[in-house]
């Protein structure tokens, strides 16, 4: 719950915290914030927007903590030792992680829907908001990506959605274990993966995340939601397949097309109506799967949802087309781990063209934990005229062990026997790419927790001779 107290929130230019903090400020209560992205002058438009919604920024140096009456919210980027914290203990502010905050407020809805899963949950979140939104159910939604369905002129960074209606939908996490703080109404679980934590690890963390819910939503397609659903009560589960027909709600007849997907959609229950989906690939198919599933949970008429689906037009850097000049395709995407990058090679394999890939790691953690798991889904994604570039990962300080590095995946990569190579800047990459692009390519670029990746990607569209 909210404590009618100003809040602060250092690194409030995240993809988790930027909604949070609309949200809060929708709420009624007084919103500042700082960010290391603002004090080296990056991503300025954000900054802009926030600022002309009334929000207070200050440098990331301590000087916005300046009483006990402030709530100050950090985010998991933020160590103690930045000056934000270190204030925060000397003037004795209340300090909340945003995992901590955001949990109080889902849990105090009167209906929240928590969308889990190691990949898929944007996607899903922003699917389940447009059904929402388009009956009539006016949710709360925080998300952590861009949805285009709700940006406007005024609102360009429409990650966060606040309703009058008693609903509260939003992505958890399972990286950081704060999955384990969200008692859901409806529990959607997309997909179970190896990513930031061993997989024994991750079976406790979703398992108790299902057993809190009211209902549960699960994929049968996916071996570690299957087992979830062989232990759930039928009448608290709604399932969901591209292929089991014993599953409450299936998909069949995906017809991929080049920037969208058709498929039909039956149900036990006499369902069947088709479906035409504003964007590519069957993994988005499986998302919209998952939306419709926490439609039914919640006791929505699913054909009306599914109508409702055909108008969803995407998040922003989910296989994004930034452009096209001098026949060749640039496309901005998310994907950083190896489930989301397989898909997405997936989808754009499905239609001719070579694919030259830039993937920046979103740091070394994830390189050293899943360097095995990186290595074999670009080896086997990738054909044998693609090509795979990579600069070093993100990195914004701290002790992190760096180990295992860019040099390796690709150098592990090319011995694969697929094209393969690591550059020691982004910039340097950039060239790269302008220099390999031909009539008929697709140029992706792949990675996350970094903003700067979007104007990258117009800036190498913008080099491509025309």
């Amino acid at each position: 719950m909210l404590r009618d107290r100003p809040y602060f929130f250092s690194g409030i230019g995240g993809s988790g915290m930027l909604p949070l903090a609309l949200i809060v400020q929708a709420m009624g209560e007084v919103v500042e914030g700082s960010d290391r992205a603002l004090d080296k002058g990056m991503t300025g438009a954000k900054f802009a927007f926030l600022a002309d919604r009334g929000i207070g920024l200050h440098a990331q140096d301590g000087s916005g903590v300046v009483s006990a009456d402030q709530v100050i919210v950090a985010s998991a980027a933020v160590e103690d030792t930045v000056p934000d914290m270190v204030r925060a203990r000397e003037v004795g502010a209340t300090v909340l992680r945003r995992p901590e905050l955001l949990a109080d407020l889902f849990n105090s809805a009167a209906r929240s829907v928590g969308v889990a899963g190691t990949s898929g949950k944007s996607t899903t979140t922003a699917m389940i908001a447009w059904i929402l939104h388009s009956l009539g159910q006016d949710p709360t939604v925080m998300n952590g990506a861009v949805m285009k369905n709700f940006v406007t002129d005024d609102i360009p960074f429409a990650s966060a959605l606040v309703g009058k209606g008693d609903l509260f939908v939003s992505e958890v996490d399972e990286s950081d274990g704060s999955i384990a703080r969200y008692d859901a109404t409806v529990a959607v679980i997309n997909n179970i993966s190896e990513d930031h934590k061993s997989m024994d690890e991750l079976r406790t963390l979703f398992a108790g995340f299902a057993d809190r819910a009211h209902r549960v939503v699960l994929n049968l397609d996916n071996d570690e939601t299957a087992l979830l659903a062989s232990k759930a009560r039928p009448d608290r589960m709604v399932t969901w397949s591209l292929s089991d027909l014993d599953a409450d709600l299936e998909a069949s007849d995906i017809v991929p097309q080049p920037e969208a997907i058709t498929f039909r959609l039956t149900g036990r229950d006499g369902l069947d109506v088709p479906v035409t989906l504003g964007v590519p690939g069957r993994h988005n198919v499986a998302n919209a799967m998952a939306a419709l599933g926490a439609a039914k949970a919640l006791g929505l008429d699913v054909a009306n949802a599914a109508a409702a689906l055909e108008g969803y037009s995407g998040v922003k850097r989910r296989m994004e087309i930034v452009g096209r000049k001098g026949g060749v395709t640039v496309i901005d995407d998310f994907g950083h781990n190896p489930d989301k990058i397989a898909a997405t090679l997936e989808a754009l394999h499905a239609f001719p063209g070579r694919l030259l890939v830039m993937f920046q790691p979103h740091g070394f953690g994830p390189l050293r934990m899943m360097r095995r798991e990186f290595v074999e889904g670009f080896a086997s994604g990738l054909t044998a005229e693609d090509m795979l570039l990579m600069p070093p990962p993100v990195y914004h300080g701290g002790t992190t062990t760096r180990d295992v590095t860019s040099a390796d995946i690709a150098g592990d990569v090319a011995a694969a026997g697929r094209h393969a190579e690591a550059l020691d800047s982004r910039e340097a990459v950039g060239d790269r790419l302008v220099e390999l692009a031909r009539p008929g390519d697709r140029i992706v670029i792949m990675g996350a927790r970094d903003d700067t990746l979007s104007t990258f990607a117009a800036e190498v569209l913008a080099r491509l001779p025309s």
